[in-house]
C-alpha cells in the first residue's frame, strides 16, 4: 500500500508543472540538463520494468515519461 501511494505521488508530481508549462509556455526556470537526465532515467526504469515484466513499474514510469517528456519538449521548443 505504501509503495502504491508513493508511486502515484511521484508519478503525478510532474502534472502541476506540465499544466503550468503548457498554459504559459514559460520554461526559463526549468533546467534543460535536469530534464534530459530525468527523461533518460525514467526511460531506463521503463525498460527495466519491461524486462522484468513488472506492471506497476511499467505503468508508473510510462506516465512519468510522458509527463517529463512533455516538459522537456516545451523546454526545447520555447527556450
Amino acid at each position: 500500500m505504501i509503495g502504491s501511494i508513493a508511486a502515484v505521488l511521484t508519478t503525478f508530481a510532474f502534472l502541476p508543472q506540465v499544466i503550468k508549462v503548457i498554459k504559459t509556455k514559460d520554461t526559463e526556470s526549468i533546467t534543460l540538463g535536469m530534464y534530459l537526465m530525468q527523461v533518460v532515467g525514467i526511460g531506463l526504469w521503463l525498460v527495466h520494468g519491461l524486462a522484468i515484466q513488472d506492471l506497476p513499474l511499467i505503468s508508473a514510469n510510462s506516465i512519468s515519461l510522458i509527463l517529463s517528456a512533455t516538459i522537456l519538449a516545451y523546454k526545447i521548443k520555447y527556450k
